[in-house]
């Protein structure tokens, strides 16, 4: 059937088999992934769960294993729904290890670390804290078979009271449980810095990375080693003064690691862009970080390998057989899995993965296992074998093109795909997008055209646009298969998901863009981006929404209150007062907007400019809040104070506050109902009629 032949359904009202339940249904998304001999391992959160974090072992047969017993529907998680995941940074990652078989992670609802060995019952292997969740564990990094180096984040009373703020340390603990009844066991490596992440650790030679307030880690970290012995009790000590080895206020340098060597490869921004760098075995030794020298030839590439620490546990490269390293590289916000070779050259690998978010060597020689996703395909785990023919010409390191390969690449998939029953006709493939900005600069996005193959939109009309804006802000837009991007194209939407200035994946420069004019550079973009497809008759301009979550929601707020580009908005547990955030939210965050706003309190006049909170007489048109009860970064009150004051001027809202969520919704059912009613707001704002039969949002004023 031809296009003409197709029946006309407005734009909006398209019927689609993406319902709003498909997200969760049979849903698990992966993340950190690690192997371990000929076993594979990876996390999954689990929405039908209650969002719980399960491990999963895949056997070198084939055959898949839950690490904790089935779920058995209640809000219990200890003793009975285990649940790996760790609330370090608020933001977590990093909660478990596996060597040998045996499982160390970090329990949610209690934050002790626990073992796991052979499918028994985890035992606790760190001591119960005076106050609830008082220590908080992440990247527990073996030494040895008896000991781990974890990052521990203290939250216990004294510790508070001293410093003003959580204490986050490497420390030594004993894998053996010996630490429950002695915590004396457990000794402080590393403390002083505000933050430590990322320990790796060769023989007797640690690494870890560290940074201070008001710097976040893509900003500035500092790598160091410290050299470790043991005491007359086997317990590890530091033998040495700590020596810094790369790194500064202005370097960001990510994911340190050891080659089998002993040499240390690092990833750092020092050129622009995050590209890995070698210190070589004797240079660790010596503690020379000057000897450092590019991996990569011609003055490494235009693209990055290498990301933002928002979490634990992230990795971007992966040494094989052959010496040679596999790295995700980001170029125009798309990932390619690519190979660096011993001369510095590197080559674009062909594989269908859009989206690469974790790189980790594999047991055979020239294997990685991979967590990726492609326009077309979920995210999923992955087993990923290159040939060892090294010697075919490389493409070009400074544009990260795709060189003449005689190598080959085979994939094979860990877990299958959950079954969408969805033909390709139905998954609208984004295009990358650059406009220019109001001031002459350049932003860029991903553009999904809306995409339906049973009806077309009418022929005088043009389609409404969802621009959605990605947290952070320090984040990205992200190019995979997302049915929350589908549900929304094949109803009759356009969507525009902005990588606005300051979003990661396109150089320090761009990133630095963003220094000092948070809520005035990103909402220039956002604007700029939906404009421009107007303009270019791809959108209508009179019916676009813009909507996004954390960071995004305060770029949400901040475009319908000091923009008229938008009809509508949807805040998702957004910031509405940035003086709030500065002096209520997380250690991890509590001196970021020093560096997105300026200085506080000092910059008082410039937070309170910005905060949509203090200028609601700009919103005047309809807006729809979403918000977790129990959220520490943005607290609910900033949500209400929002909603009371639309609701003072009249504004038609709505506003559903989730009872037990926190910053991000995790629950199949509050993600299910925090879409449709998104899609029930704006079918009353555009005017049609949704082809699903949705809930009204309760206590709508104005709808």
């Amino acid at each position: 059937m031809s296009s003409e032949d197709l029946p006309v359904v407005p734009f909006g009202a398209w019927p689609s088999p993406i319902a709003a339940s498909r997200l969760v249904e049979g849903s698990a998304g992966v993340s950190e992934i690690r192997c371990d001999g000929d076993d594979i391992w990876w996390a999954e959160q689990r929405p039908s769960e209650g969002g719980r974090c399960q491990l999963v072992r895949r056997s070198r047969e084939g055959t898949r294993h839950d690490l904790f017993a089935p779920f058995d529907g209640s809000s219990s998680s200890k003793g009975r729904n285990w649940n790996a995941r760790t609330a370090v940074m608020e933001y977590g990652g990093g909660a478990w290890a596996v060597r040998g078989g045996v499982v160390v992670f970090a329990e949610w609802s209690d934050q002790r670390l626990y073992r796991a060995i052979d499918g028994a019952e985890p035992q606790a292997i760190t001591p119960r804290p005076s106050l609830d969740r008082g220590w908080r564990w992440s990247e527990p990094t073996w030494l040895d078979d008896e000991w781990l180096v974890c990052v521990r984040e203290s939250h216990e009373p004294e510790v508070t009271a001293a410093r003003g703020e959580a204490a986050n340390e490497l420390v030594a603990v004993p894998v053996d449980g010996s630490a429950v009844e002695d915590p004396t066991l457990i000794r402080v490596l590393v403390s002083g810095p505000d933050f430590v992440q990322s320990p790796a650790v060769r023989g007797d030679r640690l690494v870890w990375l560290c940074w201070d307030h008001p710097a976040m880690p893509w900003d500035g970290t500092r790598l160091m080693s410290v050299r470790l012995s043991r005491g007359p009790d086997g317990v590890p000590l530091v033998v040495e003064a700590q020596a810094l080895l790369a790194g500064g206020q202005s370097e960001s340098v990510v994911q340190p690691g050891f080659t089998a060597a002993g040499d240390l490869v690092f990833c750092t921004d020092r050129t622009g862009w995050w590209n890995p760098w070698k210190l070589p075995a004797a240079a660790v030794e010596a503690a020379d970080g000057a000897r450092a020298v590019p991996l990569l030839a011609d003055g490494g590439a235009r693209g990055e390998i290498g990301g933002p620490l928002w979490v634990g546990g992230l990795r971007w490269w992966a040494e094989v057989g052959d010496g040679s390293l596999m790295v995700s590289l980001t170029v125009d916000g798309s990932d390619s899995l690519a190979q660096i070779d011993a001369a510095g050259r590197i080559r674009v690998l062909d594989t269908p993965f859009t989206e690469i978010g974790q790189v980790v060597t594999g047991a055979r020689d020239h294997s990685v296992v991979l967590v990726a996703g492609s326009p077309i395909s979920e995210v999923a785990p992955y087993l990923v074998e290159v040939s060892a023919r090294a010697e075919t010409e490389l493409g070009d390191p400074r544009a990260g093109e795709a060189g003449d390969s005689a190598s080959t690449v085979s994939l094979d998939l860990l877990r299958p795909h959950r079954p969408l029953h969805l033909d390709s006709s139905w998954i609208s493939e984004p295009r990358h997008v650059s406009f220019p900005t109001d001031d002459g600069a350049t932003a860029h996005g991903l553009y999904y055209p809306p995409t339906n193959p049973g009806v077309r939109g009418p022929a005088d009309e043009f389609p409404p646009l969802v621009v959605m804006i990605h947290g952070g802000p320090t984040s990205a837009a992200r190019l995979r298969l997302d049915l929350s991007r589908q549900f929304w194209t094949s109803r009759g939407f356009a969507v525009l998901d902005v990588n606005h200035r300051g979003s990661t994946g396109y150089g320090r420069p761009y990133r630095d863009l963003l220094s000092g004019r948070w809520g005035v550079v990103d909402v220039a973009d956002a604007v700029a981006g939906a404009r421009s497809l107007a303009a270019a008759g791809e959108v209508d301009g009179d019916r676009m929404a813009i909507r996004g979550g954390s960071a995004g929601g305060f770029t949400t707020l901040a475009a319908l209150t000091f923009h008229d580009a938008f009809a509508a908005g949807a805040s998702h547990y957004g910031v509405a007062d940035l003086a709030a955030l500065a002096g209520d939210t997380h250690k991890f965050e509590s001196r970021y907007l020093d560096g997105l706003v300026g200085p506080w309190p000092e910059a008082r006049s410039t937070y309170d400019a910005r905060s949509p909170i203090h200028h609601t007489d700009g919103i005047d048109v309809p807006l729809l809040v979403l918000q977790g009860s129990e959220d520490e970064v943005v607290p609910p009150a900033q949500a209400q104070v929002i909603v009371d004051a639309v609701a003072r001027k009249g504004v038609p809202h709505a506003y559903i506050l989730f009872e037990g969520e926190q910053h991000g919704f995790r629950r199949a059912e509050n993600i299910v109902r925090a879409l449709e009613a998104e899609l029930w707001f704006y079918g009353r704002v555009f005017g049609f009629e949704p082809a699903d039969r949705l809930e009204p949002v309760p206590d709508a004023v104005g709808l």
